[in-house]
């Protein structure tokens, strides 16, 4: 990959994207927890036990190579991003449940997401290959947190103008990854085509079961439909930035970014026709009884 794209444009978009995220997050958001503990521990329990499991299961049924099966790992240990705040609201999932989901799993990501990574690298024998040592990820998620942080002290002192450039910079941080991805594309255009025809499957897979499992298991926890969609946001709609960042810059290697880079276009497709299947007949079948719905 072209080196200003990668040492100046992924840190600039994964800081644009973060920051745009704590704009939308307060202190209250860490504490609403308490709220809705059962809708909370079921969506991390399935983000971050059950998916890297149907990630696994995956790479092994497609029989992927190495360095794409650990991307898909690196991708399926990736926090969900603002992009999922945007999908509940717009399919009437309980946002305020979507925020609370982002901050806690981008603080736990910072333990979870070498743990699942090294042992995939460690299992398809990469370890002489790449190496994600926690002294890095620290420092990528101190690059991580910052903006957010920074986002929230911009909410607390300024809230009208936070929620003015909540649009602008949901806006700017699609174009940025967009970009990251043309990017990827161009510095692998001789390895294109076979990418798309080993990876594309999975990913869309991979995208379809995240979803499926962000809804199912917590309505079989007995969660309401609204925290179930949020939920099946939350756990299907990953941070590729994050998972691209840390495959170019911390683990050198863009062919491990593929997966994340192609999920990065797959996805909105994917999020926004099972968004249109909640809200048409899921849901609304839901109320009239056919599909028990409980509440917590």
């Amino acid at each position: 990959m072209d080196s200003a794209l990668s040492t100046v444009g992924l840190p600039v978009a994964l800081g644009v994207i973060m920051f745009g995220l704590g704009l939308s997050l307060t202190v209250a958001d860490f504490a609403r927890v308490r709220r809705s503990p059962r809708a909370v521990t079921v969506a991390l329990l399935c983000q971050l036990v059950l998916l890297p499991v149907v990630c696994f299961g995956l790479v092994l049924a497609l029989d992927l190579s190495p360095l794409l099966a650990v991307g898909m790992m690196l991708l399926a240990a990736s926090p969900g991003g603002s992009t999922a705040n945007l999908f509940s609201h717009l399919f009437h999932g309980d946002v305020a449940l979507n925020i609370t989901l982002t901050a806690i799993n981008s603080i736990v990501a910072i333990v979870s997401l070498p743990i699942v990574t090294n042992l995939a690298m460690a299992y398809f024998d990469l370890g002489d290959e790449v190496s994600l040592q926690y002294r890095k990820v620290v420092e990528v998620f101190a690059v991580v947190l910052v903006p957010v942080a920074l986002g929230m002290l911009v909410r607390a002192k300024r809230p009208d103008f936070a929620d003015r450039m909540d649009k602008p910079v949901r806006i700017g941080s699609a174009f940025l990854l967009f970009v990251i991805i043309a990017g990827i594309v161009a510095d692998q255009r001789e390895n294109v085509a076979d990418y798309a025809a080993s990876v594309g499957l999975a990913v869309t897979l991979f995208c379809v079961a995240s979803l499926l499992v962000g809804y199912v298991v917590p309505k079989w926890a007995g969660v309401t439909d609204r925290q179930a969609v949020a939920c099946s946001f939350e756990i299907g709609v990953h941070n590729a930035t994050l998972a691209i960042y840390v495959a170019v810059e911390v683990l050198d290697s863009v062919e491990l970014s593929v997966p994340a880079a192609v999920y990065g276009l797959v996805m909105f497709v994917v999020a926004a026709a099972w968004g249109v299947v909640l809200t048409r007949w899921v849901l609304p079948r839901a109320q009239e009884g056919a599909l028990p719905s409980q509440h917590a």
